[in-house]
């Protein structure tokens, strides 16, 4: 897809074209305007892969002046992305004096499917010679055009895209879109969407959808408080707990182990196990000017004199505390 970018976007290269940008250029475009990363890409790919098809095959290619918003505000950048998509897709108008609108021929390009209502482009000579609604492809999902609109969804047999009036409603043309210009209105259709969820979430939204019989009630179970049956005696020791548990995970020197009543589920004993092989092994492991104290004291946990460890000469420090 042609992005013109002309006096807009001076600067983002040499003559502003989409196709002539590196990676670079891409990346930083994708952060000043609505079009994703991924957006960008793939209308690169589409632009490159029309100006080479016309090129190859000697044949007339269209080109669709698209100017994404720079706007700071996502939703504002979606909306100018959306209005201006919108009137691109619409199909062209004979002129006001020309006296065939007055006939009943309204729009210059609704003759056939096989062409496009916005610039006449032979589409079934393009897919004869390439078929690029194959090769343009969704940038979340990975379908392509032709499968997404030019496939019927109950046979699976070739059908050509429809274009309506007023671009998502109004009568159905006779035409369809070139694929630049069915990319654009793919790219229209998930900007809508989107903006069609975040306006159901506000609160003109929400009373729209109840005046329609439909209500949404959200319960955020993970935010619900539980209730707390641990002994009041016990909770100057959840500090500690909180701690343990945290330095678990970090040292296989700490175990804490649960045991569960078989008939409630419920925790009746929970034992906390200091191991002090594991903290030797990591002590072995430190720098020879750091002692056990400091070991065991970096992680938090209550120290023991050294000389009343090795007289009692207990590999493992065991603690039971009961908790619900």
């Amino acid at each position: 897809m042609v992005f013109d970018f002309s006096g807009r976007f001076r600067g983002t290269s040499a003559n502003g074209n989409l196709q002539a940008m590196n990676a670079a250029e891409m990346k930083a475009l994708s952060h000043q305007g609505n079009p994703s990363h991924e957006q960008l890409i793939e209308m690169q790919s589409a632009q490159q892969s029309m100006r080479a098809a016309g090129a190859r095959n000697n044949i007339e290619v269209p080109k669709v002046n698209f100017y994404p918003s720079r706007h700071p505000d996502p939703r504002k950048a979606r909306k100018k992305d959306i209005k201006q998509a919108r009137t691109l897709l619409k199909p062209s108008k004979r002129s006001f004096f020309n006296p065939l609108r007055w006939a009943g021929f309204k729009y210059r390009y609704n003759k056939s499917a096989g062409a496009c209502v916005v610039d006449g482009c032979d589409c079934q000579k393009l897919i004869q010679y390439d078929n690029l609604y194959a090769k343009i492809t969704d940038e979340g999902t990975g379908e392509s055009l032709w499968d997404m609109y030019w496939q019927n969804p109950v046979t699976g047999e070739p059908t050509a895209f429809i274009a309506r009036e007023n671009v998502t409603d109004g009568r159905l043309m006779r035409g369809t879109y070139c694929p630049e210009h069915l990319h654009l209105y793919h790219l229209l259709s998930k900007w809508e969407s989107e903006n069609e969820k975040e306006r159901l979430k506000t609160k003109g939204g929400m009373r729209e959808m109840v005046k329609k019989g439909v209500s949404t009630v959200a319960v955020p179970i993970s935010v619900l408080k539980k209730k707390n049956n641990t002994p009041e005696f016990l909770l100057k020791y959840e500090p500690f707990f909180v701690e343990l548990e945290k330095d678990s995970k970090r040292h296989a020197g700490i175990t804490i182990t649960h045991y569960k009543n078989p008939n409630n589920g419920m925790n009746d004993i929970t034992a906390v196990y200091f191991d002090l092989r594991y903290f030797h092994e990591e002590l072995n492991m430190m720098p020879t000017d750091v002692g056990i104290s400091d070991a065991i004291g970096s992680i938090g946990v209550e120290q023991v004199e050294r000389q009343q460890v090795q007289e009692q000469n207990i590999p493992q420090q065991q603690y039971t505390l009961p908790q619900q």
